[in-house]
C-alpha cells in the first residue's frame, strides 16, 4: 500500500478528526487547490522550485515577508499546509519568533526558543487540562493512571488539539500512533466537555489566539523543557490494545520519567471561561 493510500485509511482515525474535513485538499493533485483554500487567511502555498528559491530567502523569512509557504511534493508538507489552514494564528506567531531569532543570532545558530518552536511545530499538541490528579499522573509518567484509571476524564477534564504536522505523517508512515511534544494549558472542564470529541478538540480559536500572543511575546515556547511527551497510543478509543498495566509497561512509547526531570505547571491564559 502506497503512502497516499495509507493516509486515506488514517483519515478515519480519531487523531485525524481535526483535519478530516480537508482531506480532499490533501489528495488534490495540484498545490493550487491548497492555495485557493488559503486566500482568506493571507497565506499562500507554492511549489518549492528552483525559481521560487532564487529569491535567496530563508523559508521562515519568506513566510514573514510575503506569506508564501514553499511546499514540496509529499505528505509532510501537505499536512503542514492543512495545519496552516486550521491554526494560522499559532503558525504565524511561531514564524514571527523564528524570524526574530534568525535576525538576532544568524541562520547557522539556533536558540533554545527556536528549538522549542521547531519541536512544537513538527510534533506539538496542546493539551487542555483541569485537575491536579491528572497533572500529577502526567508529571510522574504514571501512564496507567493518566490513561486507564482516569479514562473517564478524557473528553471531560482533559483533551488535546493536534498542531504538529509530523505527527500525522508518522502515523501512516509507521503504522502506529506517535508521541507528541505537548504544551499543557489549564482550562475549565465544562469547556473541554463542550468542545471535545473522542478526546480531541479540532481547534479552539479564542484560546489559540491567546497562546499565539504568548508565543509571540516569548512567554511560551521559550525552551524545549516546557514541552512534555504524550503517547497517543494511551488515549482511550485511539488504540486497539488493552489498557492494562502490562500494556503501559511493555509498549516502548510509554517511557518512565527521566531522573530529575521536572515539568512546568500548565500554562494559565487568564479567563478560563473563554
Amino acid at each position: 500500500m502506497n503512502a497516499l493510500a495509507r493516509a486515506a485509511d488514517w483519515f478515519e482515525h480519531p487523531m485525524f478528526a481535526g483535519i478530516r474535513a480537508s482531506r480532499d485538499l490533501f489528495f488534490a493533485p495540484e498545490i493550487e487547490a491548497l492555495d485557493r483554500a488559503a486566500e482568506a487567511s493571507g497565506i499562500r502555498f507554492a511549489e518549492q522550485t528552483p525559481a521560487l528559491l532564487a529569491d535567496g530567502l530563508h523559508y521562515e523569512a519568506r513566510i514573514a515577508a510575503s506569506g508564501l509557504v514553499a511546499t514540496r511534493p509529499g505528505v509532510h508538507d501537505r499536512f503542514n499546509a492543512l495545519v496552516w489552514l486550521g491554526h494560522a494564528a499559532l503558525k504565524r506567531a511561531m514564524n514571527a519568533r523564528q524570524v526574530a531569532d534568525i535576525a538576532r543570532v544568524g541562520p547557522k545558530q539556533r536558540t533554545r526558543g527556536q528549538c522549542a518552536l521547531t519541536h512544537f511545530d513538527e510534533a506539538g499538541a496542546i493539551v487542555w487540562i483541569d485537575g491536579d490528579d491528572l497533572v500529577d499522573a502526567w508529571n510522574a509518567h504514571d501512564w496507567h493512571a493518566l490513561f486507564a484509571r482516569h479514562r473517564d476524564a478524557w473528553g471531560s477534564r482533559i483533551a488535546l488539539t493536534v498542531v504538529g504536522h509530523a505527527l500525522y505523517e508518522y502515523a501512516f508512515e509507521h503504522g502506529e500512533l506517535p508521541v507528541a511534544k505537548a504544551l499543557a494549558v489549564r482550562v475549565e472542564p465544562r469547556e473541554i466537555e463542550r468542545r471535545s470529541k473522542s478526546a480531541l478538540i479540532a481547534s479552539w480559536p479564542d484560546l489559540e489566539r491567546r497562546i499565539a500572543d504568548a508565543v509571540a511575546s516569548g512567554r511560551l515556547l521559550a525552551d524545549p523543557q516546557e514541552l512534555r511527551p504524550l503517547p497517543f497510543a494511551g488515549i482511550p478509543g485511539w488504540h486497539a490494545g488493552p489498557a492494562s498495566r502490562e500494556f503501559f509497561e511493555a509498549t516502548p512509547c510509554f517511557r518512565p520519567v527521566r531522573a530529575g526531570r521536572r515539568y512546568p505547571e500548565p500554562a494559565e491564559l487568564g479567563d478560563r471561561n473563554a
